[in-house]
């Protein structure tokens, strides 16, 4: 630290609290190519543009030792890396995720009912086809979702804005011409914040199918 004052290196206030993901962080665009969906028929993942920008970025450590990378526009796609390394340099597991939907339990019945959904290895929601457990394949009991806490940034160099505690499960189905869709349902709640369902749609994407 004292050499890197005495000769202008960086402070450790200046050193990244995120990983840049082939290119990808907060401040940055990512293009798509927007075959990875139009090919799909009859799904309900649609995007009205090619460009994202990015504005927040979260990451989630997993009890596996992987780690979660997640890149936000301001309104709310997400497009998600799986990587093994922190740094994000070994990512191969790559989705794009739009809101479907966003409530506010009713009471704790309502917060109980949504969270035994979760756990069922099928997904029905209203407007939507029918979706099957992504996780735990070849399994039809009930199994509990996924506890996960996310750290969110809005600048690189900062600490998070703010750390979300959600259980969630991944669901898709099969789509032609020889496609995949996702459903991701989570139940999250900020520190400090109100509990929601959120349901969101999604495809995964080749590293062909973007860059930045």
């Amino acid at each position: 630290m004292i050499f890197g004052s005495l000769f202008g290196g960086n402070s450790r206030e200046d050193t990244p609290a995120v990983a840049v993901v082939r290119d990808i962080t907060i401040g940055r665009q990512v293009r798509l190519d927007a075959l990875a969906w139009r090919r799909l028929s009859g799904a309900a993942f649609t995007l009205d543009r090619d460009t994202l920008e990015i504005t927040a970025q979260g990451l989630i450590r997993l009890d596996d030792g992987s780690h979660v990378h997640r890149f936000y526009t301001d309104d709310e796609l997400m497009l998600q890396a799986v990587s093994q390394s922190a740094d994000g340099s070994d990512a191969d597991d790559f989705t794009l995720f739009r809101p479907w939907s966003s409530t506010y339990p009713v009471d704790r019945s309502d917060t109980a009912a949504f969270r035994d959904r979760l756990s069922r290895p099928t997904w029905d929601e209203a407007g939507l086809a029918r979706f099957d457990r992504f996780w735990y394949p070849g399994d039809d009991r009930t199994q509990p979702p996924v506890e996960l806490w996310e750290s969110v940034y809005e600048e690189r160099t900062g600490r998070p804005v703010r750390h979300i505690k959600q259980a969630c499960m991944l669901y898709a189905r099969e789509v032609p011409p020889e496609g995949q869709e996702l459903l991701l349902a989570l139940a999250m709640q900020p520190e400090g914040g109100d509990l929601t369902h959120e349901i969101m749609v999604g495809l995964p994407l080749l590293p062909a199918e973007f860059s930045a």
